[in-house]
Parts: C-alpha cells; sequence; structure tokens
C-alpha cells in the first residue's frame, strides 16, 4: 500500500529537556491510526513537527503525494488539521465557513473580482461545502451561524472544513476533549464511518480516500476509532545505551480491529490490547 506519512529518525530536545528520540513510522493511505501517550510525553511536540509548526531537531517528516515524498518543512495544505479549541467565522454561516477553504485554496482575488468566473466557481464549491456537512450529520445546518450552534456541532463544522480540501492525511489533536459523552461517540462514530468508506473504496480497487493520525489521551477512543495504535513513552530500556533518558520513543505499534461496541465477543478482545497498551505505554519502567 503506499505511503503517505513517514517520521524517519525524529528527535527533539529543549534546552536541556530531552524530548523525543529516534520515532520512526510510517503511515499507509487509507489508515486511521491513534497516538497515544502518558501526558508530558511529547505527542504535541510530534504533532507540531508533522503539521510544520515546529520543525523537529533532528530527522525529518515526509508526505507522499502519487508516491513521491515531499519533505516537511512549514505548514501545507497536504495536512488538514483539527484541533480541540477550533475557530470559525462568527459572521459567516457553516457553509461559508467549509467553503472558506476552497476559496483560499482554489481562487486568487483577481478571480474572485471576475463576477462572471466567481459566481460559477463559487456555486460549485457551496455545493461541495454542503456535502461535507451532510457526511458529518450538518445538512439541515447549512445557513446556521456558529452562535446558534451548539459546541458538538461547531466541532463538526470544523471537521468539514478539514475534509473538504481532502489533505493527504488529516491530523486531529484531541478534537473531542472538550465534548460531553454523547456528542464525543457522535464524533467517534464520524471516523467509523470514514473508516467504512475507506474499506468500500479499497474493495472497489481505489485508493481509500481518507488517512488520519488522531492524537489523544483517551485509551479507550484510541482503540475503538483507530485500525493502529502507536504508543509513545519514556517508559523504555534507555539504561542498555543512555545515562539519561534521551527522550520519548514508540514502545508500542500494532493493529487494532474497528471493535464494535455492541459485541459481546469483541470485549475480551478490547480489554486485552487496552491492558497491554496500559502496562507498555503507561506503565513503570521495571528495566
Amino acid at each position: 500500500m503506499k505511503k503517505r506519512l513517514t517520521s524517519e529518525k525524529v528527535g527533539h530536545w529543549f534546552g536541556n529537556n530531552l524530548v523525543l528520540h529516534d520515532i520512526n513510522f510510517d503511515i499507509p493511505a487509507g489508515q486511521i491510526v491513534s497516538l497515544v501517550g502518558p501526558s508530558g510525553c511529547g505527542k504535541s511536540t510530534l504533532f507540531k513537527g508533522i503539521t510544520g509548526t515546529h520543525l523537529p531537531a533532528t530527522g525529518k517528516f515526509y508526505v507522499y503525494s502519487k508516491g513521491v515524498p515531499r519533505e516537511v518543512t512549514s505548514p501545507n495544505r497536504d495536512r488538514g488539521i483539527v484541533y480541540q479549541q477550533y475557530t470559525l467565522m462568527r459572521f459567516l454561516t457553516a457553509q461559508q465557513n467549509v467553503a472558506l477553504g476552497l476559496m483560499f485554496g482554489e481562487t486568487t482575488m483577481l478571480t474572485r473580482l471576475n463576477p462572471v468566473r466567481w459566481h460559477r466557481i463559487r456555486k460549485k464549491q457551496m455545493q461541495q461545502a454542503a456535502i461535507a456537512l451532510e457526511k458529518v450529520g450538518l445538512g439541515d445546518h447549512l445557513s446556521s451561524y456558529p452562535i446558534n450552534l451548539s459546541g458538538g456541532q461547531r466541532q463538526r463544522v470544523a471537521f468539514a472544513q478539514a475534509l473538504i480540501t481532502k489533505p493527504k492525511i488529516l491530523l486531529l489533536d484531541e478534537p473531542f476533549g472538550a465534548l460531553d459523552e454523547i456528542s464525543r461517540e457522535e464524533r467517534q462514530a464520524n471516523l467509523i464511518e470514514l473508516h467504512e468508506e475507506n474499506v468500500a473504496a479499497k474493495n472497489k480497487g481505489e485508493e481509500p480516500p481518507y488517512t488520519m493520525l488522531l492524537v489523544t489521551h483517551e485509551l479507550t477512543e484510541a482503540i475503538y476509532v483507530g485500525e493502529r495504535v502507536i504508543g509513545l513513552s519514556r517508559n523504555w530500556k534507555w539504561q542498555e545505551k543512555h545515562e539519561t533518558c534521551p527522550g520519548a520513543t514508540i514502545v508500542y505499534d500494532e493493529t487494532s480491529p474497528v471493535f464494535n461496541r455492541d459485541s459481546f465477543e469483541e470485549q475480551e478482545t478490547f480489554l486485552k490490547q487496552r491492558e497491554i497498551i496500559r502496562h507498555r505505554v503507561f506503565g513503570e519502567n521495571k528495566a
């Protein structure tokens, strides 16, 4: 399967604070990956390195397009981002907010000053925005302004904003952390639906449309929505080669079934994997 994101010998530090050490992974197209780890282990530092806002001290990240790697040197539209704290333009409707990324990405000021051409392009973009909002369950809120939407609904608008530009990889940083339990489960269900679209595309011999990296502190969520879980931790046997811990590294990287919460048969497998991750990623270093 084609690669979509690669981390190659990435390390980072802040002065004497060693944060990340020798981070290596490949994420293929169409895979939904969860990244977990204890608080302060460097998940945010790794995430910022991938977005291009804070590049690593050593090593590199690459995003692949049509099999060709592009080194991450700055933020780029090939990476869509959804944060826990999202920003919507309060004076724009949900549909207009979602179409905003297309407007800036596909047109110039000169294009927008041509009434005939701009009207044709804008109509198409608004149609795409409507489809994106329908996908996240907001098809009946196209004309709603952010002030009239709940926190969960605004989060869905932000998610549609990221999806509509069709990034090579979608990066989600604790996107559901501020939501109540019901809203959180609804957003998790949205990710499962995207996974199902990936599966359908693969079955047709097509390239799956959605590749995602989800950073979350919720272990249950990570296993539930991710088909692969990567665990980042300082709890590894660094004593064998180092006098002090050189930073967090990957201590767990395994596939995970996309679980059906209502299936009692899958509960045992789910709980077993959860316990292994808790011990290996969040447990104390016994070495």
